[in-house]
């Protein structure tokens, strides 16, 4: 008898709602040996188990940060597992996305054909807050502009896997899936017998070769940087990870300096050359030259050294324009036109409420509608119709009227459950999926898997740690091959000391205040 169908006694997902593990017709297939192994542990050992995985994420640092107050992120004990004919498509689905994304910047940046040809008007992207036009026809050494990406996804109602959104700036999160999957090797040894897991630890040395290999032309040994807001930014845990897992050293604006052109770091044996800079500051907080001239968090003349072709910034300055919430309801049509191709994972439906009978359709109906700014992140600002007040349905109104441009308009998604505990029992709680795609110029590699957030208060839809959510682990399950789980120990966790930085992470308030695309998962 499985003991651990205590844990499920109460066990019920909302109708209309997908749940992941289990069916009309009861336990799906893909998760049959986890539920197996958890039967196998019985209730009060998982119970054991999932207070161990608490308490071992707060000893190893793995936090996140909220006003100021370091936060552990929540790891809930029942990974996600994803078929591996479900993942093919998730997979080809993000490449295909991705490619057409970096085709799109390459043009509006560039000759403007996308505009001519009436695919999309000008002034959605040059009305983006995040266009930039000092940086139109900045050549990156290798033609990549959008060098990581992490690509939105939930599934409906009836399963299907749908983009939510795309973070092509500075998308964060990935130091989650790689802490995740060590924390849960740890606490759950034995449900990884006899699983072939996807392995997510080659993810440092993927993003490192992906970034040498967008060092400048005639670079034989490329010097990269991480470039971190500092030490009070909500995703320095992350920043911090990354540089030490990729070996370089993680820097502050202030430990750059730019000369004849050319990026310099200090160093303790004087200045040493930078090639690529993977840089965690936002566009306006990176060159105070061309952007806030206010900024302590960037260094003078990063923009003109990238223009002299002596640097590569990754990702690219004026990346914002391709998630912006409004230039995502025309990605399938860019996907026709750069690729030829028809969208592999399908959008949400959404009404560009700049469109006056759009927006008089969704001013009908409010009360049904998600109502969200084309430039937030987080969650923030988002107005779900059906849990708002008239008071507050009719602000909104007042708001959207005032700016159009900065708002769209989606049905509410009833994104997919998975069993999560919750106080000793489960749950069903709602999840979204990020997965990572690293771009080398030759391939568009896929982190199999992604970072899934969780909402925790029940009925919650909004998944995002600023919002209350925590994280799951993420399994791929393969085809074929020997059992890959265990190897994941090496990936991530254990000390987070700024082992390889120059900077010392001193206070800067602006790292405090400074706005995330993604910062803060």
């Amino acid at each position: 008898m499985c003991h651990v169908t205590q844990l499920f006694e109460d066990y019920a997902s909302a109708p209309g709602v997908f749940d992941e593990m289990f069916g009309e017709d009861g336990l799906r297939p893909t998760y049959a040996a986890l539920h197996q192994r958890l039967c196998a542990l019985g209730s009060d050992e998982v119970r054991t188990r999932s207070d161990y995985l608490s308490s071992a994420y707060i000893d190893q640092g793995v936090t996140f940060d909220i006003g100021g107050e370091e936060r552990p992120f929540p790891l809930d004990i029942v990974p996600r597992v994803i078929a591996a004919q479900q993942w093919a498509t998730v997979e080809a689905g993000v490449k295909q996305r991705v490619t057409a994304i970096e085709h799109f910047l390459a043009d509006v940046y560039g000759e403007g054909k996308v505009f001519s040809d009436g695919v999309i008007p000008r002034r959605v992207v040059t009305s983006s807050p995040h266009f930039h036009r000092i940086v139109a026809r900045l050549e990156p050494a290798n033609g990549v502009r959008v060098h990581v990406s992490g690509i939105d996804l939930i599934r409906d109602a009836e399963g299907t896997f749908r983009v939510l959104e795309d973070n092509v700036r500075i998308p964060s999160g990935v130091s989650y899936v790689l802490t995740n999957r060590r924390a849960v090797t740890s606490a759950l040894p034995e449900t990884l017998t006899g699983q072939t897991i996807e392995a997510v630890n080659v993810y440092p040395q993927r993003l490192l070769a992906a970034l040498r290999a967008a060092a400048p032309s005639g670079t034989s040994d490329p010097t990269v940087v991480v470039l971190t807001p500092g030490v009070y930014n909500s995703a320095y845990f992350e920043h911090a990870l990354l540089a030490r897992m990729m070996g370089v050293e993680l820097v502050e604006g202030r430990d750059l300096v730019v000369q004849s052109g050319r990026v310099r770091m200090r160093t303790t044996r004087g200045l040493r050359p930078v090639h690529v800079i993977y840089r965690r500051v936002d566009d306006d907080f990176l060159d105070p030259v061309h952007f806030r001239n206010d900024s302590l968090l960037g260094c003078a003349g990063l923009i003109d050294a990238a223009r002299a072709g002596n640097v590569t910034i990754a990702n690219a300055v004026g990346n914002g324009v391709g998630d912006d919430k409004l230039v995502y309801t025309y990605v399938p049509d860019l996907i026709r036109y750069y690729l030829n191709e028809e969208p592999i994972v399908p959008g949400v439906d959404t009404w560009r409420l700049e469109d006056p009978s759009h927006r008089e359709e969704v001013f009908d109906r409010l009360h049904e509608l998600v109502v969200k700014p084309v430039d937030g992140s987080g969650g923030k600002g988002i107005v779900i119709g059906p849990r708002a007040s008239a008071e507050q349905l009719d602000t909104l109104r007042a708001t959207v009227s005032a700016d159009p441009r900065g708002w769209i308009a989606q049905p509410v998604v009833q994104l997919s459950t998975v069993p999560t505990m919750i106080d000793g029992v489960m749950k069903p709680r709602h999840v979204d999926l990020r997965p990572f795609a690293v771009n080398s110029g030759d391939d568009i590699w896929v982190l199999p898997g992604g970072l899934t957030r969780v909402a925790l208060p029940e009925g919650e839809l909004i998944v995002n740690s600023s919002q209350g959510g925590g994280s799951k682990d993420t399994w791929v399950l393969a085809e074929t091959g020997p059992t890959q789980a265990q190897s994941q120990s090496q990936s991530g966790g254990g000390s987070q000391s700024q082992s390889q930085s120059q900077s010392g992470g001193g206070s800067q308030s602006q790292s405090q205040s400074q706005s995330h695309d993604g910062e803060g998962a």
